[in-house]
């Protein structure tokens, strides 16, 4: 098995390469670990490699917030310092001067 090094931390805001949605980062898949059906959901032309770390993400689009889950290769950072709006980010993180969230102390997060 090869060992793989996430690109991308907790609390990191990245957005998607393709479609136009953006988030921050709150867990790590080092391989794909969601469900066959999701897998399968997915278009055989575009569905991206297993053996690459995904990425939980609070997400939002222009009109709605969620959560995602996105393979490495369809994520790049965000650099854009604009703040996420998503509202389990702001009750349980917190940004620090370059933009990354932290999770908050009392928000009740076990590490």
């Amino acid at each position: 098995m090869k060992i793989r090094n996430a690109k991308f931390g907790i609390g990191d805001v990245v957005r998607h390469r393709i479609h136009p949605f953006r988030g921050v980062i709150f867990d790590v898949d080092p391989e794909f670990a969601n469900t066959e059906e999701w897998w399968n959901a997915i278009p055989a032309d575009v569905r991206p490699s297993r053996d690459q770390p995904f990425y939980h993400l609070f997400a939002e689009s222009a009109d709605t917030e969620y959560v995602a889950y996105v393979s490495e290769q369809n994520l790049v950072a965000d650099d854009s310092g604009v703040p996420i709006r998503h509202p389990q980010v702001r009750a349980l993180m917190t940004p620090d001067a370059a933009g990354t969230y932290h999770w908050k102390v009392d928000a009740g997060i076990v590490h």
